[in-house]
């Protein structure tokens, strides 16, 4: 059986290796049935390149990890 490995890589230097960084941020807003405000936590994830220092989103790595199977599905 074969065994094919593909890295998601920076798309500036083709370095392999991440380094993942955390945003922590509250989201306030005002709802239409009370006076007070209520809040959202939320954590934000970004992953910076440990070579050149470029930054990924998960979606942007998630979409390219997906590009891979739909292009190994597609072979054969």
């Amino acid at each position: 059986m074969e065994l094919i490995e593909k890295y998601f890589e920076c798309s500036e230097c083709k370095n392999r290796n991440f380094k993942q960084i955390y945003n922590f941020l509250m989201r306030f807003h005002t709802v239409n049935f009370s006076d007070g405000l209520i809040y959202d936590r939320l954590t934000n994830e970004v992953y910076e390149c440990t070579q050149c220092g470029k930054s990924y989103t998960r979606g942007q790595i998630e979409d390219k990890l997906v590009e891979f199977r739909k292009s190994r599905n597609s072979i054969g």
